[in-house]
């Protein structure tokens, strides 16, 4: 497995997505997903020009941070579940969260940012698919809520973030990648102003970016089948 022709198979990818629907390539974001990935692989991707990760889990960043110098600035998000006692880590070791699933959790992110001076840019979950076994805001409450967070101060809200349900076939999940993009639409139609559609990973991005990506989180195409915990 060489990491390094997975990324550029990857751009590639992308930039042949974005031209069929008649994007940029340079508007869409890889984001590396290094769920139990390790830190030399992450180091090729460094090398190969991935320049953004994102993290599942507090303890395994911060373990990855700390071990690794970094050559040259990278960005780190966050795209799992937070719980609340880790969000102090969180904000001194992430530069955006793409996982914030409800107010509550937002309102205890924004406590923080505030006692830390900082504001933090956030996507909202949004769980398409009405999983039981997913977080997120249900697509019928994402307006009014985020009207409800823009007020917190010290959160900036970007756009959106989105797990469709998985389907083999990677074009069923065209009609929630479109869903979360007319959602976007829709808060922008209010005066929200946002940009950021985090959605589709290694099976579906290439559709994803097709119906409006601005990011797409990639693991297994990146750096291979990873093992069950």
């Amino acid at each position: 497995m060489n990491v390094r022709e997975n990324v550029e198979a990857i751009f590639e990818a992308i930039r042949m997505s974005a031209q069929r629907a008649g994007r940029s390539e340079k508007d869409i974001r890889l984001v590396g997903a290094t769920k139990t990935v390790g830190t030399d692989q992450m180091l090729e991707a460094v090398a190969a020009g991935v320049e953004v990760f994102g993290e599942n889990r507090i303890q395994e960043a911060i373990r990855k941070q700390d071990i690794v110098e970094w050559p040259k600035a990278l960005q780190w998000h966050f795209i799992g579940h937070l719980q609340r006692n880790k969000v102090r880590m969180a904000i001194a070791r992430f530069q955006m969260v793409q996982s914030l699933d409800s107010f509550q959790l937002a309102k205890v992110l924004n406590d923080h940012c505030e006692s830390a001076g900082i504001r933090m840019p956030v996507l909202m979950e949004v769980n398409l698919g009405q999983e039981k076994s997913k977080g997120g805001f249900l697509a019928d409450e994402v307006e009014h809520r985020a009207r409800d967070l823009v007020t917190l101060g010290n959160l900036q809200l970007k756009g959106l973030m989105a797990i469709p349900p998985y389907y083999e076939n990677p074009e069923k999940s065209r009609p929630y990648f479109r869903q979360l993009r007319q959602l976007l639409e829709r808060l922008n139609e209010k005066g929200l102003a946002l940009s950021e559609l985090s959605m589709g990973m290694s099976h579906d991005f290439r559709i994803a970016i097709e119906e409006g990506a601005t990011m797409v989180r990639i693991g297994t195409a990146l750096f291979g089948e990873r093992p069950v915990p």
